[in-house]
């Protein structure tokens, strides 16, 4: 028999265990004013390994942590044969952490990801990812006071000590910057971007909705060689590209998604989203009975918005193009009536040429992210 006080860690099994896993972290954020609550269908949808595209890639088991029978953590351990290609790595991941304020049970999910991992070929431990770079990844350290936007993470200040206290160390640090209308000097920027576009010859032009999938496929095409040479990066998949911009579809505004050509041929892509977060959070992660129309009638209270990805192919970027997009996107989210705050997220701590772009703007960082590691 298990002895009273130790902790379990084992996969889960049927639909109680799944819906237990998906259930767990609205008992940690109970009563949390700045936690936003995700839709429990969205995130099964993503655990669903037979359907979502992510998992023919890559292999995942959710875990429960239990004690006498109570649920106190969850986690997800990942390998993904992506990232080990791009990056020449033998990686193990974990992701989707959520535990009670009590390092044995931090260790015990974190011995477990880690162990399972290793089973398969891992030479270490990194996360969190949800489940990977191209998601929702990395642990809030700095910002709690602030709710989280769009596709970015949240979690309890002690979850830092915890993984710490696993043994893990920061590998690497993502900066959301924040700005507002009163903090960017516009008539200035955009004076530098029509310089800049002039002197490229590249043109800018919102997607064509009408052209969905196409456009999607352009664009696809550049993500992979804009973010290649990044740390962390993990190359996307055509079919998981194509779901992500099907989900993004519902929710995006045509002139935030903005794409660069020059001679018919797509040299960057800018994409920005309203933060739906703001008309998600009143639903607390469900549509029925009443949180579809809480959703509906708070979307129309939408003020502020969230700069998802800004990328150029190589050889534009020393070009100022980027500053150049952020410039257009900022007329754009005027004239759509977003004049809150607008965070540009995430952002390497060592990519410097998109951190001067977002500094030159008159954005300042507003949150810290971190990735962990074991040594």
């Amino acid at each position: 028999m298990t002895p009273s006080g130790a902790v379990t860690v084992t996969p889960i099994s049927g639909k109680q265990d799944r819906n237990a896993f998906v259930e767990f972290p609205f008992r940690i954020y109970a009563g949390g004013r700045t936690w936003v609550p995700p839709l429990r269908i969205a995130v099964k949808e993503l655990m669903d390994r037979e359907k979502h595209p992510f998992y023919k890639n890559a292999e995942v088991e959710f875990f429960l942590a239990r004690r006498d029978g109570e649920i106190v953590g969850r986690v997800a351990a990942i390998i993904d044969h992506n990232h080990d290609k791009a990056a020449n790595e033998k990686a193990g991941f974990f992701g989707f952490f959520e535990c009670i304020d009590d390092q044995a049970v931090a260790n015990a999910l974190l011995r477990t990801a880690k162990d399972w991992t290793a089973a398969r070929g891992a030479k270490f431990l990194r996360g969190p990812m949800n489940p990977s770079t191209n998601y929702e990844c990395g642990l809030l350290v700095q910002g709690f006071e602030k709710s989280p936007m769009v596709m970015m993470t949240y979690n309890p200040r002690y979850y830092a000590t915890l993984i710490e206290g696993a043994g893990l160390k920061k590998v690497m640090d993502m900066y959301a910057y924040e700005s507002t209308p009163g903090t960017v000097q516009i008539d200035r920027i955009r004076k530098v971007a029509d310089r800049i576009l002039q002197r490229t010859g590249v043109t800018m032009r919102p997607i064509n909705v009408k052209d969905f999938d196409a456009e999607v496929q352009r664009v696809w095409e550049v993500y992979n060689a804009a973010w290649e040479k990044n740390w962390g990066f993990v190359p996307m998949t055509k079919e998981e590209f194509q779901a992500m911009g099907k989900e993004m579809k519902m929710i995006l505004k045509p002139e935030l998604v903005l794409i660069g050509e020059k001679a018919g041929k797509v040299v960057g892509f800018a994409l920005a989203l309203p933060d739906v977060n703001q008309a998600l959070k009143p639903a607390n992660g469900s549509l029925l009975p009443f949180g579809l129309f809480k959703i509906l009638w708070h979307q129309r209270k939408i003020s502020q918005g969230r700069v998802l990805a800004l990328g150029v192919i190589e050889e534009y970027r020393s070009t100022g193009l980027p500053a150049a997009f952020y410039a257009e996107l900022t007329k754009q989210a005027e004239k759509a009536g977003l004049t809150g705050l607008w965070e540009m997220s995430w952002i390497l701590e060592v990519n410097e040429q998109m951190r001067h772009a977002a500094e030159m703007m008159g954005a300042q960082i507003g949150k810290t992210y971190r990735i962990y590691q074991t040594p």
